[in-house]
């Protein structure tokens, strides 16, 4: 299913933290508790689950839907030898390892940024040169996490 929402829309929903990860939304007058289980940054994709059942939703912006017609999609093709933080942040769990082999999409961190939880990803196979960041570690927007062999 998919449905538009407008940017107006989007700044005038009706939504509180519950914690980091659990939402209290009202919409037309009907209460729903959402749980974001799972974020990954780069493909700006959400696991949400709402009333026992799970939504996966994607943002998209029309900036996005411009860079795909133009055939710059990020694929598993892309080798970047090195992972900067996105965003400012907290270290919460380190999960790759130096020297590790991962695979496109594993994670490979868990950065908490603005009282939410993001999953960095590994954008293509490759191993773990060295990991530059410990769990805990406060992180500024574009520092080097993490390097590729």
């Amino acid at each position: 299913m998919e449905f538009e929402l407008t940017e107006e829309a989007a700044i005038n929903l009706n939504v509180a933290y519950i914690s980091p990860n659990k939402l209290h939304i009202i919409h037309d007058h009907k209460s729903y508790r959402a749980h974001i289980l799972k974020t990954d940054f780069f493909s700006k994709t959400y696991t949400i689950l709402i009333h026992n059942t799970t939504y996966t939703v994607e943002i998209k912006h029309e900036l996005d839907a411009l860079i795909s017609q133009m055939g710059f999609n990020i694929g598993s093709k892309l080798h970047v030898g090195k992972i900067y933080a996105p965003m400012p942040g907290l270290i919460l769990e380190i999960v790759a390892q130096s020297g590790q082999l991962v695979k496109e999409g594993d994670t490979l961190l868990i950065l908490e940024a603005m009282k939410m939880e993001n999953s960095i990803t590994a954008p293509f196979e490759g191993i773990i040169k060295s990991i530059n960041a410990i769990k805990g570690d406060s992180v500024e927007k574009n520092q080097l996490l993490i390097e590729f062999e």
